[in-house]
């Protein structure tokens, strides 16, 4: 494609970030709601974000491996409707109420988002030229961040009733008794990804009709023709791999695949028990933990966006040096105070997740 038909391209490629953001943003919540629902504690309610990281640990390699055989943008589609899917089993997980269902809808949807994040990143790169990449990586990563604040901010209110009662606290005189307040806290789930898989199948639908360029040699299979200098096929000589792991005898990469598993990690413990945080020692009503929650993701918006033209005038790797010692400062800061002062280095830790 020209340079100046990457525009579109781009766009509907920085729609895939906002949309697995919202996915992986409403984990946090799910997990406080959970607790209520199916009066889980804090450990057993965090293998929900388990179940859905899972799925990023099994399927990269297999998809790309599918992308590579059939198109990328195949992939994508195919994501966006099995994500859709999984959001809409939200309405019968409603009816039947056990904690695994749920577990296996997570597991669903993150399949489907590890399509997209396995066709975007690519895509991002070659839209462009490759010494600007990892601006546009990171100005993509910014719409991520406005999918995070947008699910954290505005859909984790539709789940959160602000109520969180035991079967030993429920009033006496609550209408309906325990199953009425299990059955209100349950169907509270439903409408934010009812929301998701209208987005999901919108998109899909987008695509369907978009023509995107493609990645290197995708579409081709392993065992397909190649033709040498001289004329003949490679055919039976040698077959093209359709992953290649000698690319992790580059030191670059398998030094920056570690940092993304360590950044990755401690991203997501973080996000993922931030409400637990809130209610718990900083002693927050659940409206108010969400507007915290939702301040997070938003100085995590706001650090992609100011990082993103920093990258201008300085090296992405110095930045990256920076940062990392700044964070573990404020890790250091939350676990010697905890409280709201905890709650405030969370605030600059997530202004700083570069």
């Amino acid at each position: 494609m020209k340079k100046n038909t990457y525009t579109i391209p781009l766009a509907l490629v920085f729609c895939l970030f906002f949309l697995w953001a919202i996915s992986s943003n409403l984990l946090p919540t799910m997990i406080r709601q959970l607790m209520k629902t199916c009066e889980l504690n804090t450990f057993e309610a965090s293998f929900t974000e388990t179940a859905y990281w899972l799925a990023y640990f099994i399927f990269p390699i297999p998809i790309a491996m599918f992308m590579k055989r059939y198109s990328y943008k195949a992939g994508i589609i195919f994501g966006l409707v099995l994500a859709a899917i999984g959001g809409l089993l939200f309405f019968p997980a409603a009816i039947l109420k056990e904690y695994w269902a749920y577990l296996c809808i997570f597991f669903i949807i993150a399949t489907g988002m590890c399509f997209l994040e396995t066709a975007a990143n690519p895509y991002v790169t070659v839209l462009g030229a490759p010494e600007t990449a990892p601006r546009r990586l990171n100005l993509a990563q910014s719409f991520n961040g406005l999918g995070a604040f947008i699910a954290a901010m505005f859909l984790s209110k539709l789940i959160l009733s602000g109520t969180h009662y035991t079967r030993e606290t429920l009033p006496v005189d609550y209408p309906g008794g325990w199953q009425a307040y299990i059955q209100l806290e349950t169907d509270a789930m439903k409408l934010p990804y009812l929301i998701l898989a209208i987005l999901l199948i919108a998109i899909a639908v987008v695509f369907i009709f978009s023509k995107l360029p493609k990645i290197g040699d995708e579409g081709e299979t392993a065992s397909s023709d190649k033709m040498t200098s001289s004329g003949k096929t490679k055919e039976g000589s040698q077959k093209e791999k359709l992953i290649d792991f000698g690319v992790l005898k580059h030191s670059h990469l398998r030094w920056g695949v570690i940092a993304q598993f360590f950044y990755n990690g401690g991203q997501t413990a973080i996000n993922s028990l931030f409400l637990v945080y809130c209610c718990t020692y900083a002693g927050l009503p659940e409206d108010t933990a969400t507007t915290f929650f939702g301040l997070y993701m938003l100085a995590f918006l706001l650090g992609r966006w100011i990082g993103t033209g920093l990258m201008v005038k300085f090296r992405p790797q110095d930045m990256l040096l920076v940062y990392a010692l700044m964070n573990i400062l404020l890790c250091g800061a939350v676990m010697i105070w905890g409280g709201m002062i905890g709650l405030y280095a969370m605030l600059a830790i997530s202004f700083l997740c570069l």
